[in-house]
């Protein structure tokens, strides 16, 4: 069946990532599912991706619709793929994939409930039903994706993986601000320049975990 005709909503919340955009719009553009609209948000006055994200929620006209970062570029395969998922697993709501994050690879695992209790493994950039897209949190600075996925989850709704590399995070900004994961245990997350960085870390996820109900 041709399906070609259900429209995606690609919203893009832009903050910084003007030299990426201009990336990740050529990847759209190669999408081998060509019924797409581009709705790009954004943030002058730093309001924040959960913001810009709501914004382009709100217009969107599409029966599907995805988060995807300014400083995404993904493979021409990826919306056609993401899409013959949800269009062959009606009782889904979302699917999610791989990705590179710059020359990391990071690996989603099998939609599994108590798993994404304890930690998320499913980005941002994911495909969603548009009848099952919900609000993000505009509270959070940190695990914003984390928080929306448990959402979901708590209102019966769940995602399926594709076990593929379908794009790649390009910011080198982003990337510099990553921190292995060595760096959260000892002697290390003692360090100065990581101490606080740490702190603030689990101080977002005490957050996250007290919001879902998690201990």
């Amino acid at each position: 069946m041709n399906m070609q005709k259900e429209l995606i909503s690609v919203i893009i919340p832009v903050y910084k990532h003007e030299k990426e955009l201009g990336l990740a719009l050529e990847s759209i553009k190669k999408q081998t599912y060509t019924n797409v609209e581009v709705i790009i948000e954004k943030d002058e006055l730093r309001e924040g991706a959960p913001v810009m994200r709501n914004r382009g929620l709100e217009k969107a006209k599409g029966d599907y619709v995805i988060f995807w970062d300014a400083d995404v570029v993904a493979e021409p395969e990826m919306l056609e793929k993401l899409k013959n998922i949800l269009d062959n697993n009606s009782e889904v709501s979302f699917v999610y994939c791989n990705y590179y994050f710059g020359k990391k690879k990071m690996s989603a695992r099998k939609f599994d409930a108590q798993e994404l209790k304890k930690n998320n493994y499913i980005h941002s950039t994911s495909l969603i039903r548009k009848k099952d897209a919900v609000k993000w949190d505009e509270s959070l600075k940190r695990f914003q994706d984390w928080d929306l996925w448990l959402v979901m989850f708590e209102q019966g709704k769940s995602g399926v993986l594709v076990n593929e590399y379908l794009f790649k995070i390009i910011a080198k900004g982003t990337i510099s601000s990553w921190l292995p994961k060595c760096a959260y245990k000892k002697p290390w997350k003692y360090l100065p320049g990581i101490k606080s960085r740490v702190e603030k870390y689990y101080k977002a996820r005490e957050g996250i975990v007290k919001k879902h109900h998690l201990i």
